[in-house]
């Protein structure tokens, strides 16, 4: 398995992935997420792979780009009653469904982890959606827990009217 920095010809599978992706999020989540669509465009993307600040990671064999980690480099914030740090954040982490199971994911959690001491960062965060047990499960067997929850209230409108 190789990870490595997004390339141009990377952008066709991770769309692909995208789309994966966001399927599992309008399922969980059809208020929010529109069916049918992506995160990021083919555009985008390619603005995106040359952004040191953003990096994409993918991970790639033999049967080509399985899987990828857009993360985001966040530098500490003044703060009045907070130790300023530096951290990583994994905006979003795929494996192809067909693909599951062989550790890719793992593998390539460990690469950014890496990446992530490497630039000297004091944490690894992300979100994961409500009712994805499948994702809660995989980051917390890789040691991960929660910081804090995010809730909602959803409103549908004024009803009165």
């Amino acid at each position: 398995m190789n990870i490595r920095r997004a390339e141009k010809r990377d952008i066709e599978k991770i769309v692909a992935l995208l789309c994966q992706v966001l399927e599992i999020h309008a399922k969980i989540r059809p208020d929010i997420f529109i069916p049918g669509t992506t995160k990021y465009t083919a555009e985008e993307l390619e603005k995106m792979i040359t952004d040191d600040n953003n990096p994409i990671y993918v991970a790639e064999d033999e049967e080509g780009v399985s899987g990828y980690a857009f993360c985001r480099v966040k530098e500490p914030e003044k703060s009045n009653n907070a130790i300023p740090f530096r951290s990583l954040y994994i905006d979003d982490l795929c494996v192809d469904a067909s693909r599951r199971g062989r550790y890719i994911g793992s593998q390539l959690f460990g690469f950014v982890k890496k990446e992530a001491e490497k630039l000297g960062c004091y944490e690894i965060t992300l979100n994961v959606w409500e009712g994805n047990e499948d994702a809660e499960r995989f980051y917390e067997n890789l040691g991960m827990k929660t910081k804090f929850r995010q809730m909602e209230l959803v409103l549908k409108g004024d009803e009165t009217e």
